[in-house]
């Protein structure tokens, strides 16, 4: 039988996390602290198999699942940002911009090891961390395209090819 490749979408409501962040704009300049809803999905392509089927597209609906849970309900701060300087200890996470001083509870923060919180690098984030898990890396996926959205109407994706 003809090999056939499939595209499979995969955009599910509870594929969502409320976060605050702040966007970096310079070394003196940045947004005001904020939040969205963020929504992300994933799209992918690979060969169908003898058996009709592509892969259980449950293990992405999960792991995704899982990183969207991990990221809900905190501020996002951008770990890599040559614009901050980021001191943790137990009791608080203070960081530094400019002239400004804020303090943060560490339960509230999540720092992500990114060079600046938007949807460009939380599409980045999201694929690094997909393409790091062993159940995804074994799948036949010949590409794996995520997406994020701040908003109805914007979205940026991050992408890989075999």
């Amino acid at each position: 039988m003809t090999s056939i490749h499939t595209s499979i979408d995969i955009a599910k409501d509870y594929l969502h996390f409320g976060a605050a962040h702040f966007t970096l704009f310079s070394a003196t300049e940045r947004e005001n602290l904020h939040g969205h809803n963020f929504f992300v999905a994933a799209s992918m392509t690979c060969e169908v198999g003898d058996d009709g089927l592509a892969f259980d597209y449950n293990i992405i609906k999960q792991a995704l699942a899982v990183l969207c849970d991990s990221l809900d309900e905190k501020l996002l701060l951008p770990e890599h940002s040559p614009h901050l300087a980021i001191k943790r200890s137990e009791q608080v996470i203070e960081v530094r911009f400019a002239d400004e001083h804020m303090t943060y509870l560490p339960r509230d923060v999540l720092l992500l090891p990114v060079r600046n919180v938007t949807v460009e690098e939380l599409a980045g984030w999201f694929l690094t961390q997909l393409r790091a898990d062993p159940r995804i890396t074994e799948l036949p996926l010949t590409t794996l395209d995520i997406r994020v959205s701040s908003g109805p109407g914007q979205w940026a994706g991050a992408h890989w090819r075999a």
